[in-house]
C-alpha cells in the first residue's frame, strides 16, 4: 500500500494542482492539516479535500477520500477566533471566512484532531501527539514521539523531514502551500506501508500566478512573496 502525505495546503491551489499532478499511483491521500488560510483559493482547496470525487483530486490521484485533521488555522477560519495570528495570518482567516459557506465551515469545524489509517499503522496529527499547536521541528523527532502506529504524520512547521527508525517512521511531508524550509517548490511524500519506506518530493509550480492572485484578493503582499525564497 501507497500513501500519498500532503499537509498545509493554505489555500494555495496553484500549487496543491501541481503536487496532485506530480504525485505518483498510490492508494489513498492522507492530510495533515491546515486545508485553509493565508493564500486566496479556501474554497477550492476545501472542496478539493472535502469532495475528493470532483475536481484536483478525481482528475489528478482518483481516491474517494482524503482523512484530514484539524490544522490551527482551520480551527482559527472555523471559529473566526485568532488571537495570536500575526496580520498576514490573520488576513487569511478573514478571506476564508468570506469565501467559504456554513457547510464548508462545518466540514473544517469537524475535523479531528488525531486520525489513524491503514487499521492503526499511520497516525496523523497536526502539530504533536500531545498537542496539536506544538510546533515539532526536526531536532525534536525521535522514535518516543511513535505509539502503537507504524508511521507518525505530523505537519505544521511547513519544513519537510522524516526519520526512520526502528520503531518506525516520523515524517513531516512539508508544506503544498507556504514551505518555510528554504525550498520554494511545493512539498508532500509517498509512504509505502508494504516496504515501510518514504520518499520525499518537490515540484516547481507557477508562484507568480500566487503572487498576482494575493494583491488582486487585496492580501498582505508579503503573503505571496514569501513564496518565492520559501522561507
Amino acid at each position: 500500500m501507497r500513501l500519498g502525505l500532503i499537509s498545509d495546503v493554505h489555500g494555495n491551489r496553484v500549487a496543491l494542482e501541481a503536487v496532485l499532478a506530480d504525485m505518483p499511483a498510490v492508494d489513498g491521500l492522507l492530510c495533515a492539516g491546515d486545508v485553509v488560510g493565508y493564500n486566496p483559493w479556501h474554497e477550492a482547496c476545501l472542496e478539493a479535500i472535502r469532495t475528493p470525487g470532483e475536481g484536483l483530486v478525481a482528475e489528478h490521484v482518483g481516491v474517494d477520500s482524503v482523512p484530514t485533521v484539524e490544522g490551527n488555522h482551520d480551527r482559527a477560519v472555523a471559529t473566526g477566533h485568532a488571537p495570536h495570528f500575526n496580520q498576514m495570518a490573520k488576513a487569511g482567516v478573514e478571506r476564508a471566512r468570506e469565501q467559504l459557506d456554513e457547510d464548508q465551515i462545518a466540514w473544517l469545524e469537524d475535523l479531528p484532531t488525531e486520525l489513524t489509517a491503514a487499521d492503526g499503522r499511520v497516525k496523523v496529527v497536526h502539530g504533536h501527539p500531545d498537542d496539536p499547536d506544538h510546533y515539532t521541528r526536526p531536532h525534536e523527532f525521535g522514535p518516543d514521539l511513535l505509539d502503537d502506529e507504524d508511521v507518525l504524520v505530523m505537519g505544521h512547521t511547513h519544513v519537510q523531514h522524516h526519520e526512520i527508525y526502528d520503531e518506525g517512521i516520523v515524517v513531516n511531508p512539508g508544506s503544498v502551500g507556504q514551505p518555510r524550509d528554504g525550498d520554494p517548490k511545493a512539498a508532500y511524500a509517498v509512504l509505502d506501508l508494504d516496504e515501510l519506506t518514504l520518499e520525499e518530493h518537490r515540484v516547481d509550480y507557477d508562484i507568480d500566478a500566487v503572487i498576482d492572485a494575493v494583491e488582486d484578493a487585496g492580501l498582505p503582499r508579503q503573503i505571496g512573496y514569501r513564496l518565492v525564497k520559501g522561507r
